[in-house]
C-alpha cells in the first residue's frame, strides 16, 4: 500500500518525537540546557501546527484515509505522553514551573482507558471504532496548549509574572477535560457495542 503525502507527513511527525525527546532530556544541562529547550520548543510548535494543517489539507484535497484517521491521533498521543512524562521528570522539568504529577496521571490515564476500550470494542465487534468526539479534540488542543505554555514559561513569565497562575488553570482544565472525554468515549463505545449486539441478535432471528 502506497502512503499518500498526508500520511507520510503524519509519520514524519511521529519520527520528530525522537529529536524532541532527545532535546528535552538535556534542557537542565548547565551548558546547553537553554539551547536544547529552544530547539525542543521549535520542534514541538512545528508538530503542533502541522497537526492542524495536515488534517485540514487532507479534508480539502480529499486525501483523508482510514490509516490517516488512525495515525493522526497516535502521533498526538505519543507527543503529549512523552512531553508530559518529561516535564514531570528531573531531567526534563522546567525550573520554577513544577508540573503536577496528578495532571500527568489523569492525561495519560485517559489515553490508556481509550486504548483498552479500543481493544475491547475490536474483540467484541471485530471492527475498529475510530470516532473522534468534539470533547476529545478540545481536550487534545488544551493539552497541546498546556505543554507549549510550560515550555515557554521562562520567557513569558518575564513579561507576565502571573504566568504560573495561568499554567495552573491550564493544568487542571486539561485534567478535567481528560476525565470528561474519557467518560464520553466510554459511553460511545458502550453504545456501539450494544448496537452491534442488537443487530447481531436481529440477524440471527431472521
Amino acid at each position: 500500500m502506497r502512503l499518500n503525502w498526508v500520511n507520510q507527513f503524519t509519520i514524519l511527525r511521529i519520527l520528530l518525537i525522537i529529536p524532541f525527546v532527545s532535546c528535552m532530556l538535556k534542557i537542565n544541562d548547565p551548558d546547553i540546557g537553554n539551547t536544547m529547550r529552544h530547539i525542543a520548543v521549535a520542534i514541538y510548535l512545528f508538530m503542533a501546527a502541522s497537526d492542524a494543517i495536515d488534517g485540514y489539507l487532507a479534508r480539502i484535497t480529499r486525501q483523508a484515509t482510514k490509516l490517516g484517521a488512525f495515525l493522526d491521533p497516535v502521533a498526538d498521543k505519543l507527543l503529549i505522553t512523552c512531553a508530559c512524562l518529561l516535564l514531570v521528570s528531573q531531567r526534563g522539568r522546567i525550573e520554577g514551573f513544577p508540573f503536577p504529577p496528578t495532571v500527568v496521571v489523569l492525561i495519560i490515564g485517559k489515553d490508556l482507558f481509550l486504548l483498552i476500550g479500543f481493544v475491547v470494542v475490536y474483540f467484541v465487534t471485530s471492527k475498529f471504532l475510530i470516532a473522534p468526539a468534539p470533547i476529545g479534540k478540545f481536550a487534545n488542543a488544551l493539552q497541546m496548549s498546556m505543554v507549549a505554555a510550560i515550555l515557554l514559561a521562562p520567557e513569558i513569565s518575564r513579561v507576565l509574572p502571573c504566568w504560573i497562575w495561568v499554567l495552573r488553570v491550564l493544568w487542571w482544565s486539561a485534567a478535567g477535560t481528560a476525565i470528561l472525554a474519557t467518560l464520553i468515549y466510554i459511553r460511545m463505545g458502550s453504545r456501539y457495542i450494544e448496537k452491534y449486539e442488537q443487530n447481531s441478535a436481529n440477524n440471527s432471528n431472521m
